[in-house]
């Protein structure tokens, strides 16, 4: 029973000091890392295990200063490595009862299993859901049906790299106990 309070409180803090970074050194992650990062995303959960996923890691300099026309902000062109998560629809499950479909939360899931790993093995990373659609999709040559709902970049953060400080709500102002 130790170990997994062990382990419990190992988990709260990393997703404790796990914080967006968006200052990031140039050298590349080792495959044996980026390894382990998409293995979490690998054994994520999803509706029906239908795992609707697929990720496309971008590290070669030709695709990555195509994948850099849909963020425009500067420290994004810096990080070595780019993952991106989609899938399509038609893979996800769907609840009978209102045609709900699970996809946008099975990616999420996945995505935020990989962000975890990667700030477990020093990676910073930053969830990024404010791009050009479009342009992502045509630098990865990726059809209308295939979705992306975010994607992080991969690096490890540069020594002047400060995280901010999380500011969240008490668990008290989020919970109903009934």
């Amino acid at each position: 029973m130790k170990s997994k309070q062990t382990k419990a409180m190992s988990f709260l803090q990393l997703a404790a000091e796990r914080c967006s970074t968006r200052s990031f050194r140039t050298d590349p992650i080792p495959d044996e890392v980026i390894g382990r990062i998409l293995e979490a995303g690998r054994l994520a959960p999803s509706a029906k295990n239908l795992q609707p996923w697929h990720f496309t890691l971008v590290q070669t300099p030709a695709m990555l200063e195509k994948v850099h026309a849909c963020y425009s902000r500067n420290w994004f062109h810096t990080a070595p490595a780019i993952l991106i998560v989609s899938g399509r629809y038609e893979n996800a499950w769907v609840r009978p009862a209102d045609s709900y479909n699970s996809l946008e939360t099975d990616l999420a899931i996945t995505l935020d299993h990989m962000i975890l790993a990667a700030a477990e093995e020093g990676v910073g990373t930053c969830w990024i859901g404010a791009f050009d659609l479009q342009v992502l999709k045509n630098a990865l040559g990726m059809d209308e049906k295939e979705e992306i709902f975010a994607f992080t970049p991969l690096g490890y953060p540069t020594k002047d790299f400060t995280p901010v400080p999380k500011n969240r709500k008490s668990l008290s102002e989020m919970t109903t106990y009934r």
